[in-house]
Protein backbone atom coordinates (compact mmCIF):
# COMPACT_ATOMS: atom_id res chain seq x y z
CA UNK A 1 0.00 0.00 0.00
CA UNK A 2 2.54 2.57 1.00
CA UNK A 3 4.75 1.47 -2.57
CA UNK A 4 1.46 2.13 -4.26
CA UNK A 5 1.23 6.01 -2.73
CA UNK A 6 5.21 6.75 -3.04
CA UNK A 7 4.29 5.50 -7.03
CA UNK A 8 0.97 8.05 -7.27
CA UNK A 9 2.99 10.79 -5.34
CA UNK A 10 6.03 10.58 -7.86
CA UNK A 11 3.94 10.22 -10.86
CA UNK A 12 1.81 13.78 -9.50
CA UNK A 13 5.47 15.43 -9.01
CA UNK A 14 6.62 13.61 -12.31
CA UNK A 15 2.94 15.18 -14.36
CA UNK A 16 3.58 18.51 -12.29
CA UNK A 17 7.29 19.22 -13.50
CA UNK A 18 6.69 18.12 -16.91
CA UNK A 19 3.89 21.17 -17.18
CA UNK A 20 5.79 23.53 -15.94
CA UNK A 21 8.95 22.85 -18.27
CA UNK A 22 6.59 22.67 -20.82
CA UNK A 23 4.93 26.17 -19.90
CA UNK A 24 8.53 27.12 -19.50
CA UNK A 25 9.55 26.19 -23.11
CA UNK A 26 6.82 28.60 -24.73
CA UNK A 27 8.63 31.49 -23.43
CA UNK A 28 12.00 30.27 -25.01
CA UNK A 29 13.77 32.83 -27.59
CA UNK A 30 15.32 30.68 -30.34
CA UNK A 31 17.91 32.24 -32.82
CA UNK A 32 15.14 31.90 -35.43
CA UNK A 33 12.01 31.81 -33.91
CA UNK A 34 11.66 35.28 -31.68
CA UNK A 35 8.02 36.04 -32.83
CA UNK A 36 6.32 38.20 -30.24
CA UNK A 37 9.52 39.75 -28.74
CA UNK A 38 9.34 42.93 -27.37
CA UNK A 39 11.85 44.02 -25.08
CA UNK A 40 11.86 46.68 -22.91
CA UNK A 41 13.66 50.12 -23.99
CA UNK A 42 15.90 52.51 -22.05
CA UNK A 43 13.52 55.66 -23.48
CA UNK A 44 10.22 54.30 -24.00
CA UNK A 45 9.67 55.55 -27.91
CA UNK A 46 6.70 55.55 -29.15
CA UNK A 47 6.01 54.41 -33.21
CA UNK A 48 2.62 54.26 -32.77
CA UNK A 49 2.77 58.44 -31.94
CA UNK A 50 5.48 59.06 -34.20
CA UNK A 51 5.02 56.76 -37.27
CA UNK A 52 1.20 56.41 -36.21
CA UNK A 53 -0.41 59.95 -35.32
CA UNK A 54 2.07 62.00 -36.89
CA UNK A 55 2.86 59.75 -39.69
CA UNK A 56 6.70 60.53 -39.72
CA UNK A 57 8.25 58.61 -42.78
CA UNK A 58 10.22 54.95 -41.49
CA UNK A 59 13.26 56.17 -43.62
CA UNK A 60 13.37 59.98 -42.02
CA UNK A 61 15.00 58.15 -38.85
CA UNK A 62 16.70 55.08 -40.21
CA UNK A 63 17.76 56.85 -43.16
CA UNK A 64 20.70 54.44 -43.85
CA UNK A 65 17.63 51.55 -44.94
CA UNK A 66 17.97 52.96 -48.46
CA UNK A 67 22.03 53.04 -48.99
CA UNK A 68 23.40 49.95 -46.62
CA UNK A 69 22.50 46.43 -45.47
CA UNK A 70 21.51 47.67 -42.42
CA UNK A 71 18.49 49.99 -41.52
CA UNK A 72 20.63 51.45 -38.58
CA UNK A 73 19.01 52.94 -35.02
CA UNK A 74 18.99 56.88 -35.36
CA UNK A 75 21.21 59.06 -33.33
CA UNK A 76 20.35 60.80 -30.86
CA UNK A 77 21.21 64.22 -33.26
CA UNK A 78 18.15 62.91 -35.56
CA UNK A 79 15.64 63.44 -32.06
CA UNK A 80 16.75 66.30 -31.60
CA UNK A 81 16.00 67.95 -35.02
CA UNK A 82 12.36 67.29 -33.11
CA UNK A 83 12.70 67.53 -29.44
CA UNK A 84 15.02 70.68 -29.33
CA UNK A 85 11.23 72.48 -29.86
CA UNK A 86 9.10 69.97 -28.36
CA UNK A 87 9.82 68.62 -24.96
CA UNK A 88 6.34 67.35 -23.85
CA UNK A 89 3.01 65.97 -25.13
CA UNK A 90 1.17 68.09 -26.73
CA UNK A 91 -1.86 68.35 -24.44
CA UNK A 92 0.55 68.67 -21.22
CA UNK A 93 2.02 72.12 -23.55
CA UNK A 94 -1.18 73.47 -24.55
CA UNK A 95 -2.80 72.86 -20.90
CA UNK A 96 0.36 74.74 -19.71
CA UNK A 97 0.00 77.40 -22.15
CA UNK A 98 -3.57 77.82 -21.05
CA UNK A 99 -2.95 78.41 -17.24
CA UNK A 100 -0.39 80.90 -18.16
CA UNK A 101 -2.43 83.24 -20.54
CA UNK A 102 -5.17 82.85 -17.72
CA UNK A 103 -2.12 83.82 -15.19
CA UNK A 104 -1.10 86.60 -17.40
CA UNK A 105 2.74 84.74 -17.00
CA UNK A 106 5.18 83.37 -19.21
CA UNK A 107 4.69 79.46 -20.21
CA UNK A 108 7.11 77.31 -18.26
CA UNK A 109 9.27 74.64 -20.31
CA UNK A 110 7.49 71.46 -19.30
CA UNK A 111 10.27 68.39 -19.71
CA UNK A 112 8.21 64.53 -19.92
CA UNK A 113 10.13 62.01 -18.16
CA UNK A 114 11.31 60.38 -21.13
CA UNK A 115 12.62 63.09 -23.41
CA UNK A 116 14.34 64.05 -19.83
CA UNK A 117 16.13 60.67 -20.07
CA UNK A 118 17.23 61.94 -24.12
CA UNK A 119 18.56 65.43 -22.50
CA UNK A 120 20.26 63.94 -19.76
CA UNK A 121 22.44 60.97 -22.41
CA UNK A 122 23.14 63.89 -24.67
CA UNK A 123 24.41 65.91 -21.14
CA UNK A 124 22.21 68.87 -22.10
CA UNK A 125 20.62 71.32 -19.68
CA UNK A 126 17.62 73.41 -19.59
CA UNK A 127 18.89 75.39 -22.25
CA UNK A 128 20.01 72.66 -24.25
CA UNK A 129 23.76 73.79 -23.83
CA UNK A 130 26.67 70.86 -23.57
CA UNK A 131 26.82 70.52 -19.57
CA UNK A 132 30.40 71.77 -18.49
CA UNK A 133 32.36 68.40 -17.24
CA UNK A 134 29.67 65.87 -18.28
CA UNK A 135 30.38 63.49 -21.01
CA UNK A 136 26.97 62.69 -23.49
CA UNK A 137 26.11 58.89 -22.90
CA UNK A 138 24.96 56.51 -25.63
CA UNK A 139 21.53 55.38 -25.42
CA UNK A 140 21.58 51.80 -24.93
CA UNK A 141 19.03 50.29 -27.01
CA UNK A 142 17.76 46.85 -27.24
CA UNK A 143 17.47 45.00 -30.49
CA UNK A 144 14.58 43.34 -31.18
CA UNK A 145 15.04 41.85 -34.60
CA UNK A 146 17.62 39.44 -34.11
CA UNK A 147 18.92 37.26 -37.16
CA UNK A 148 21.43 34.22 -36.85
CA UNK A 149 24.99 35.38 -37.86
CA UNK A 150 25.01 33.12 -40.45
CA UNK A 151 21.78 34.54 -42.14
CA UNK A 152 22.03 38.10 -43.43
CA UNK A 153 19.38 40.62 -44.83
CA UNK A 154 20.09 43.35 -46.85
CA UNK A 155 17.51 46.17 -46.32
CA UNK A 156 18.79 48.28 -48.96
CA UNK A 157 18.38 45.24 -51.79
CA UNK A 158 14.46 45.21 -50.44
CA UNK A 159 13.55 48.97 -49.57
CA UNK A 160 14.76 49.98 -52.99
CA UNK A 161 12.57 47.59 -55.21
CA UNK A 162 9.68 48.63 -52.84
CA UNK A 163 8.95 46.19 -50.29
CA UNK A 164 7.64 48.12 -47.25
CA UNK A 165 8.55 48.28 -44.19
CA UNK A 166 5.53 46.44 -42.72
CA UNK A 167 6.49 43.63 -45.02
CA UNK A 168 8.81 42.31 -42.48
CA UNK A 169 8.06 44.56 -39.36
CA UNK A 170 4.51 44.92 -39.13
CA UNK A 171 2.39 47.45 -38.61
CA UNK A 172 4.79 49.21 -36.61
CA UNK A 173 2.73 52.35 -36.46
CA UNK A 174 0.62 50.94 -34.29
CA UNK A 175 3.02 49.86 -31.81
CA UNK A 176 3.62 51.38 -29.00
CA UNK A 177 6.54 49.28 -27.83
CA UNK A 178 7.91 47.47 -31.01
CA UNK A 179 8.05 43.93 -31.39
CA UNK A 180 9.24 40.82 -34.00
CA UNK A 181 6.19 40.53 -36.07
CA UNK A 182 7.33 38.07 -38.83
CA UNK A 183 9.00 35.06 -37.30
CA UNK A 184 12.25 35.73 -40.11
CA UNK A 185 12.65 31.79 -40.43
CA UNK A 186 14.28 30.91 -43.02
CA UNK A 187 10.74 29.38 -45.00
CA UNK A 188 9.08 32.80 -44.23
CA UNK A 189 11.55 34.55 -46.19
CA UNK A 190 11.30 32.02 -49.01
CA UNK A 191 8.03 31.88 -49.30
CA UNK A 192 7.92 35.90 -49.49
CA UNK A 193 10.78 35.36 -51.89
CA UNK A 194 8.74 33.18 -54.12
CA UNK A 195 5.59 35.00 -54.01
CA UNK A 196 7.46 38.21 -55.47
CA UNK A 197 8.95 36.73 -58.40
CA UNK A 198 5.32 35.25 -59.04
CA UNK A 199 3.53 38.40 -57.84
CA UNK A 200 5.72 41.05 -58.70
CA UNK A 201 5.88 44.06 -56.38
CA UNK A 202 3.89 47.09 -56.52
CA UNK A 203 2.97 45.80 -59.89
CA UNK A 204 6.94 45.73 -60.56
CA UNK A 205 8.59 42.43 -62.25
CA UNK A 206 11.09 41.18 -59.77
CA UNK A 207 13.42 38.09 -59.36
CA UNK A 208 13.77 37.05 -55.77
CA UNK A 209 16.44 34.26 -55.92
CA UNK A 210 15.86 31.86 -53.43
CA UNK A 211 19.75 30.37 -53.85
CA UNK A 212 21.34 29.92 -50.43
CA UNK A 213 24.14 32.21 -51.24
CA UNK A 214 21.73 35.39 -51.16
CA UNK A 215 21.19 34.74 -47.66
CA UNK A 216 23.85 32.57 -46.00
CA UNK A 217 27.58 33.44 -46.39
Amino acid sequence: MQQRVTTIVLLIGLCFGLSLLVSAMGTWRLPDNQQGYAPKQPIAYSHRLHAGELQIDCKFCHSASESSRHAGIPSADVCMKCHRYVTAPFDVMQQEMKLADKEKRKPEMIVSEELQKLYDALALDENFQPIEGATPQSIPWVRVHNLPDYARFNHQAHVTVGVSCQKCHGPVETMERVRQHATLSMGWCVNCHRDATREGINGRKVHASTNCSVCHH
